[in-house]
């Protein structure tokens, strides 16, 4: 059975990223017979600015956009029903503000090195959007943690350090130098890009063809 390597560029903040990985979490699924599959996160950051926390979304997207704020609410209602039919929490996105995630991705990073770093990115999205949490709080950072059960006190610890900036920035710099400006992006096999938040159905259709073309080489 082939092996799929992953390499997925997301941000916390960012919703279609959530929506992205459930379906592709339904894919592989459907694959599971078939594929194997190596999922690694990689860091994005929609707000990379960490003196502009706490403006609420709506008001901040409307800007970004330039469309009122019934259209985002409107937008937002949207994907909230996609969520729920996904199985994700999306209850209070709506009500989140803008938060600076490069901590976060720290810890992603951290909760990586001990195979727990798909865990961890999912309680993040959680928290964001099923919690309205503020996802640059530490003390949200390390209820996280602990939620899929690692260990807090050393999460605070790496917290309070520089632990994984380094990590962090260079995920950044590389996919970006790559032409990556827009996320979810899915890189298969470090060679296919996938972009965006893709039908599940596409995803098995795009994985078969990718393995396939493997196989030929």
């Amino acid at each position: 059975m082939q092996t799929v390597h992953i390499d997925i560029v997301s941000d916390i903040a960012c919703p279609w990223c959530a929506i992205g990985y459930a379906r592709l979490e339904q894919a592989m699924q459907e694959l599971a017979g078939e594929m194997r599959f190596d999922i690694r996160w990689h860091a994005f950051e929609l707000n990379p600015d960490p003196s502009a926390d706490g403006e609420p979304i709506l008001e901040a997207l409307s800007r970004k956009y330039g469309r009122s704020r019934d259209e985002m609410q409107a937008a937002q209602a949207n994907m909230m029903e996609i969520a729920s039919n996904l199985g994700l929490n999306f209850a209070r996105m709506q009500e989140r503000y803008t938060h600076n995630t490069f901590d976060a991705h720290r810890l992603v990073k951290w909760a990586g090195e001990q195979g727990r770093q798909t865990e961890m990115k999912k309680a993040l999205f959680d928290a964001y959007f099923g919690h309205a949490a503020n996802v640059a709080d530490p003390d949200v950072l390390v209820g996280c943690v602990e939620s899929v059960g690692l260990d807090g006190p050393e999460a605070r610890r790496v917290l309070a350090s520089d632990e994984y900036a380094e990590d962090v920035r260079e995920d950044e710099a590389r996919y970006q130098e790559a032409g990556v400006s827009a996320v979810p992006a899915f890189i298969v096999n470090e060679q296919y890009l996938i972009s965006g938040a893709q039908e599940p159905a596409y995803l098995v259709q795009a994985l078969r063809q990718i393995t396939g073309e493997n196989e030929d080489d």
